[in-house]
């Protein structure tokens, strides 16, 4: 594993995907007392989310070509993208209320677009196209398992999270990481125009 790449490609997802708001969110939407609903959703959530970035990583590409696009094009679409959703991420504010509600929330909200929306699915395709090597693909592949097993675990220990981290601390971390992800968007254009001027 290069732990280069493995190591960007991990701070990418983690600002995007943001497990600890996330766990914020899901703690909201599901009920408390129904445990096992808990689990079900956190799990079937997370199963979805990771097989649709490592399809979309591994064939994306491809799927685009055959449409004519460009992988540069990508890159700076995906970085507007990218841009637009650290730009919530540091202006939006989330409203969070506990729901007494029992429904499948698996797909909406929570794989798409919390946990394998529009920017984490750029995400991938741009990681996976970059990698030049076996090994690197590889640490990508091993980025995505970690960032969503983290996710996992954080979301089924929910009610511990909100009473540690809490409103406030949320609100602090959303916006640290909304700064982060502009830097990382501002980069992916970049990217873009130059491999486009240098073509």
């Amino acid at each position: 594993m290069e732990l280069t790449a493995f190591l960007n490609a991990f701070t990418g997802f983690f600002v995007i995907v943001d497990p600890i708001g996330t766990a914020l969110i899901f703690h909201a939407l599901v009920p408390e007392t129904d445990r096992r609903h808990r689990v079900v959703m956190a799990v079937k959530a997370t199963l979805i989310s990771v097989t649709l970035l490592v399809i979309f990583g591994n064939f994306g590409e491809t799927f685009l070509n055959s449409l004519g696009i460009n992988i540069n094009a990508l890159r700076i679409s995906g970085g507007l993208l990218l841009f637009f959703t650290a730009f919530n991420l540091i202006t939006s504010q989330i409203k969070l209320g506990q729901s007494d509600e029992k429904k499948d929330i698996s797909v909406y909200p929570l794989s798409i677009p919390l946990l394998a929306g529009p920017g984490a699915l750029t995400l991938s395709i741009l990681l996976f196209s970059n990698a030049q090597t076996t090994t690197q693909e590889v640490s990508v592949l091993m980025a995505v398992f970690c960032i969503y097993g983290l996710t996992l675990v954080l979301m089924l220990l929910s009610k511990y999270v909100k009473k540690v981290i809490g409103r406030t601390g949320d609100e602090i971390l959303r916006r640290f990481l909304g700064v982060i992800l502009a830097a990382l968007a501002i980069q992916f254009i970049y990217d873009g125009f130059v491999n486009m001027m240098a073509a």
